[in-house]
């Protein structure tokens, strides 16, 4: 063998060894990344009830925003959404469920949809989620309402409009009560209009509820406060996004293994980064309340779970005309009576503690109410809540 043919094989020899390590050290990088997280395998071998998946290119994942005070031993699930990687249209759906919505929780009976992470942890409530919504969830990723002010920080804030007097008069309320909590001071914020917020900030716009349209206002704010993270992470570059990736993944715990996520991050970016969409379930005018003082929402089940059903896999957006089997149009429930107002009788004494909502509590003392965020409230004459 001439001495130029030994040194063309030896060159071509170095090169795949430095690519082998190339590869070896950037899988090692990633993997002791992954190794960060906090992985539960607690879901292995439940059964979760999940129907069969109708696609093996759209991943649904049960996404849940924890409410987790200090000294809890349990967590209420304050945000519940159903996230949909949608690999063939290059798509992320988020699907808000109500949390106050009235569904069966296996072995608990009729209850609030977020009763069941309370009772039963993420498995209870995925398999509460597929048994009333009709889904093929067996996986979820969990991120406390704590971690989310690491994250959106790590973002160095995100870019949020406050719209009116009365979100920012709320807002900066619910700030003094957050800091109050923690013991802390935090900065308000000064005007309405776009600007960015930083991660207390931020979670507070999410949580804003009283007088500014309710729960219901709340969930498309929990939605702009992703959209915002999501914008941020799109104009970053790879370098960038590893970064992120490696500051973020401690503060997220998932079913998901390693070997899990990677596919699925590839999956969903093949086609560019994908579009970010937002929808709720129950829709308008396809739901009431009903309960002593509202406590629940009530809906028709068969119909969500299709409304459902078609955004993710037939990529129809809830709200547009889609029929059941038989050809029929879809509806809701009968709306044209006044909403159910609170369970009282004439012959029977109501405990008024019975009519505190699920993880609120009531004061004998004063009469008054407080509900799972801590807020005081009495009851009127109808029942409803008048906050102080």
């Amino acid at each position: 063998m001439s001495f130029k043919r030994f040194q063309r094989r030896l060159v071509r020899m170095l090169t795949v060894l430095v690519l082998l390590s190339a590869v070896f050290c950037a899988g090692l990088y990633v993997y002791r990344s992954f190794l960060g997280y906090n992985y539960d395998s607690t879901l292995f071998e439940e059964d979760l009830a999940a129907g069969i998946q109708a696609n093996e290119n759209i991943t649904n994942i049960a996404l849940f925003g924890l409410d987790t005070r200090q000294g809890d031993t349990q967590s209420h699930s304050d945000c519940m959404m159903i996230v949909s990687v949608d690999n063939t249209r290059g798509k992320i759906r988020l699907i808000s469920l109500m949390r106050d919505s009235l569904v069966a929780i296996d072995g608990y009976g009729m209850d609030k949809l977020n009763a069941a992470y309370w009772a039963g942890g993420p498995s209870l409530a995925i398999r509460t989620i597929n048994e009333n919504f009709g889904t093929d969830i067996t996986e979820y990723i969990a991120v406390n309402f704590e971690q989310l002010v690491e994250i959106i920080n790590a973002l160095d804030g995100v870019e949020i409009n406050v719209e009116t007097q009365e979100e920012l008069d709320e807002l900066n309320r619910v700030i003094r009560d957050y800091g109050i909590e923690q013991g802390q001071t935090f900065r308000s914020v000064e005007r309405t209009g776009l600007q960015t917020l930083d991660g207390v900030q931020a979670l507070c716009y999410g949580r804003i509820r009283k007088g500014t349209g309710d729960d219901w206002a709340r969930v498309e704010r929990q939605s702009v406060v992703l959209q915002a993270m999501f914008t941020k992470v799109q104009s970053m570059n790879a370098s960038g996004l590893i970064g992120l990736m490696r500051d973020l993944i401690p503060y997220v715990t998932t079913s998901l293994s390693a070997g899990e996520i990677a596919p699925l991050i590839v999956g969903a970016l093949q086609h560019g980064v994908p579009e970010l969409e937002h929808a709720r379930v129950p829709l308008d005018n396809e739901w009431y309340y009903s309960g002593p003082s509202n406590t629940y929402i009530e809906y028709d089940l068969d119909t969500a779970a299709e409304h459902i059903r078609a955004y993710i896999y037939d990529d129809i957006y809830p709200g547009e005309q889609i029929s059941d089997s038989s050809g029929e149009p879809l509806g809701g429930v009968d709306f044209d009576e006044p909403p159910t107002g609170p369970m009282t009788t004439d012959d029977e004494t109501v405990d008024p503690a019975s009519l505190a909502e699920e993880g609120g509590w009531y004061d004998p003392e004063t009469g008054d109410y407080y509900d799972s965020d801590g807020d005081r409230y009495y009851l009127d004459e109808y029942g409803d809540r008048v906050y102080y």
